[in-house]
């Protein structure tokens, strides 16, 4: 066992945990971060994508003691409480989502995509760079669209 303290969506937090708990056990058993969600246990499908210090990771092959002293940052963490993020209000108006089992790890991994370039993406870019995230509901057109949209909004032209 080990005390980890970290800061999750904007809050410090301390715990004692187990030396091999991964990070996406401790954001959903510990913290009941439950938006966080575990598809592959094998860094295949990026469901567990959360941003650690602004960067996006597999959150289900990190240890959480790995992540000490880091700033977190779940999908409940994008919105202010009042308004969503605009990768949210994206997803949302070009109908993104299906069943949903994998839009908070696309969230944050376009959220990270989008900060890493200081200018509009094109879907082509988006495709791309989106490559280590599955949607087994084969909703890629208008997650694309979603992308490129709220990569508009963060970025004026």
């Amino acid at each position: 066992m080990s005390m980890v303290g970290l800061e999750v969506n904007g809050r410090l937090v301390s715990k004692d945990v187990p030396d091999n708990m991964l990070l996406a056990e401790f954001l959903r058993d510990s913290l009941g971060l439950t938006g966080t969600h575990v598809g592959c246990d094998t860094t295949q499908c990026g469901c567990c994508i959360v941003l650690v210090d602004g960067v996006s990771v597999k959150s289900c092959t990190v240890l959480v003691a790995n992540a000490k002293d880091s700033r977190v940052v779940t999908v409940e963490g994008l919105s202010d409480g009042v308004h969503l993020h605009p990768i949210q209000e994206a997803f949302i108006e070009h109908h993104a989502l299906q069943c949903g089992f994998c839009t908070s790890g696309m969230m944050m991994s376009a959220v990270d995509l989008i900060n890493r370039h200081a200018r509009v993406l094109t879907p082509e870019e988006v495709r791309s760079e989106m490559e280590g995230n599955l949607c087994r509901c084969t909703g890629y057109h208008n997650i694309v669209k979603a992308i490129v949209a709220a990569s508009e909004k963060m970025h004026v032209r």
